[in-house]
């Protein structure tokens, strides 16, 4: 969910909370709390799901190159003990 979304749906769950059914919040009080909102989520440094799911995928790669690696290595080791017997 993109940020300017996210505060879309703040905005309107907030309206369902103080009077449900009613649009209760001024243009004025909403936008001082799209700002605040806005405010707090840049500072919590938050990203997208697509942002999450690509670094995760990365990670992924990553963590099946290192074992494959790590499989590597220890058959290199192996060659190397035998060959020192």
């Amino acid at each position: 969910m993109k940020p300017d979304q996210l505060l879309h749906q703040f905005l309107q769950q907030l309206n369902a909370v103080i009077s449900p059914g009613a649009d209760v919040l001024g243009k004025e009080a909403q936008q001082k709390i799209k700002a605040a909102a806005q405010a707090t989520f840049d500072k919590l440094d938050l990203v997208t799901r697509d942002e999450f799911d690509a670094q995760r995928a990365v990670l992924a790669r990553s963590r099946e190159k290192i074992e494959q690696m790590e499989k590597l290595l220890a058959e290199l080791e192996a060659r190397l003990e035998n060959q020192q017997n």
